[in-house]
């Protein structure tokens, strides 16, 4: 049955949410010690436009995290459902987490809120899956053996922490060391041309300049 539209005003909310939860995670995954203020200034919302969807920051901090597992549970079931060949299965779900970057939402808030019964089903979940998709690698001679699920969620967050320039110059380089992991986890190897170009020198020296 077709949806029914949303009014007017459940659309704006709708449409404020998205915005609020876009500006949550990019100011929570620079700084997990921001206010929630800078929240509503990134999403030019109102400090009560928050306030009503959420009660607390730690809310708003679960909120962003079950949305990363869900994506990283969709990611990894679209695997297991997947009739390819088990390495290419196995390296399209790695490839779309590491796109997905669900991990810098790890890495920036593990520890800043009290997790809720319902984030531990879904990380449950998240080890059903990507165990599943490893024995199904490791039974078909494709993936090292050992290599472990737990293996992946530190690959991922070490990618994740992969950031230079803009977004087009991030993604190049997260591609690249990408393709480099693959080749070092698959069995028997079979190493290709790495794609996209290695970091340039200038590249680290912004590092340094002092954020004003």
């Amino acid at each position: 049955m077709p949806t029914a539209p949303m009014s007017g005003r459940r659309a704006q909310a709708a449409r404020n949410d998205e915005l609020i939860l876009k500006a949550a995670r990019d100011v929570f995954v620079a700084d997990p010690g921001a206010p929630i203020a800078a929240v509503a200034e990134r999403a030019g919302v109102g400090i009560s436009a928050l306030y009503r969807r959420y009660g607390s920051k730690e809310d708003m901090l679960r909120k962003l995290c079950a949305d990363g597992l869900e994506a990283y549970n969709a990611i990894a079931e679209a695997a297991v459902a997947s009739d390819r060949d088990p390495w290419g299965t196995f390296a399209e779900f790695f490839r779309g987490v590491v796109v997905a970057d669900t991990h810098a939402l790890t890495i920036s808030l593990a520890g800043a809120f009290a997790p809720t019964p319902e984030l531990y089903a879904l990380a449950m979940r998240s080890d059903e899956l990507v165990n599943a998709i490893v024995d199904r690698a490791h039974e078909a001679g494709v993936l090292r053996t050992d290599v472990y699920a737990t293996d992946l969620g530190m690959l991922f967050e070490q990618l994740s922490s992969v950031r230079r320039g803009g977004d087009a110059r991030t993604e190049e380089l997260r591609s690249r060391y990408v393709a480099l992991v693959l080749s070092s986890l698959r069995t028997p190897p079979q190493h290709e041309p790495l794609p996209g170009p290695a970091p340039q020198p200038g590249e680290f020296k912004d590092r340094w300049t002092k954020k004003t």
